[in-house]
């Protein structure tokens, strides 16, 4: 499985009248494809998974397994909880969608599991998954940091193919991983802030929200550095980065839909609760932001000699 390149973690679009809207759905993830995206996931944290009943799960799912089938591109789908009993059984249900190609589990939440039980977790799980696994390190919502030589063990397990490591900062861990990343696993940025850096640090890719918007230059950019060209790759990532963190400025996804809205790709920038609307003055930040990245330019100018190149 080729875990490289931009994957797009998809909103959950809503209906005036609160319904999920498959139709927009359908439309943001051929979108992406088109765009450069390597890959969708879906019911991520991005798509608000823990406010959607089980028939919008399903719904969700169906659209998704569609687009794979047409377009070919990778299915990534988000599951599990903080037990590993329901976690696995979650996991079991997917194998009524034979177009998901792995699975995006996260690190317990709440819990707070010792490193080795967080490890112990993953491969009760992974044995029993109909799918890989991309475990999911985002520290700041779990409670529970793994250090490198645990994130190492996790790449040691069977049916464990990757890792989504969203850290806010990178610390002594993250380099150390990808200083010598463990052969066949693949490390993907889960921070959109941090992506710039950790993939000039070697992560193959990226599950980055922020990409619904300027798929191409987040695509450009993630080939750029994987290719060594790192002139372009800063060029094309220099206005991304004041991007995402706009729209990071309130919780996710609320930016992002209100800007999707903004710009006629969905019906209504709605979340659901615990889900608040995000200030208009967040979302006009966000607009002008996009509008610049879009107008910015996709290679670097040399300049010697006192002449640009």
């Amino acid at each position: 499985m080729d875990l490289s390149g931009v994957f797009v973690p998809l909103i959950t679009p809503f209906t005036p009248a609160g319904d999920v809207d498959v139709a927009a759905l359908d439309g943001l993830a051929r979108e992406a494809v088109a765009a450069g995206a390597a890959g969708l996931v879906a019911l991520g944290t991005t798509g608000e998974p823990a406010t959607l009943e089980d028939a919008e799960r399903r719904a969700v799912l169906d659209v998704c397994a569609a687009v794979r089938r047409d377009t070919g591109t990778t299915l990534v789908v988000g599951a599990g909880t903080s037990g590993t009993r329901r976690s696995a059984a979650a996991l079991a249900e997917l194998a009524a969608w034979p177009e998901v190609d792995a699975a995006l589990v996260p690190v317990p939440a709440f819990v707070r599991p010792s490193e080795a039980g967080v490890v112990r977790h993953m491969a009760e799980v992974a044995a029993r998954s109909p799918v890989p696994l991309v475990a999911y390190h985002v520290p700041h919502r779990t409670g529970r940091s793994l250090g490198a030589a645990a994130l190492r063990e996790l790449a040691t397990l069977p049916g464990v193919v990757g890792l989504k490591h969203a850290v806010a900062a990178l610390d002594a861990d993250a380099v150390t991983l990808l200083a010598d990343p463990p052969p066949g696993f693949a490390v993907l940025a889960g921070d959109d802030v941090m992506a710039v850096p950790m993939l000039a640090l070697g992560a193959s890719g990226g599950i980055l929200a922020s990409a619904h918007l300027c798929t191409g230059r987040w695509a450009a950019m993630v080939a750029a550095w994987r290719a060594g060209d790192a002139v372009r790759a800063r060029c094309l990532g220099a206005p991304l980065v004041p991007l995402a963190a706009a729209l990071f400025a309130e919780p996710n996804p609320t930016v992002i839909k209100a800007v999707l809205h903004a710009r006629g790709r969905i019906a209504t920038p709605d979340v659901r609760l615990p889900l608040l609307p995000p200030d208009s003055v967040t979302v006009g930040a966000a607009l002008d932001l996009l509008k610049a990245a879009e107008h910015a330019p996709d290679a670097a100018v040399t300049v010697r000699d006192g002449r640009e190149e």
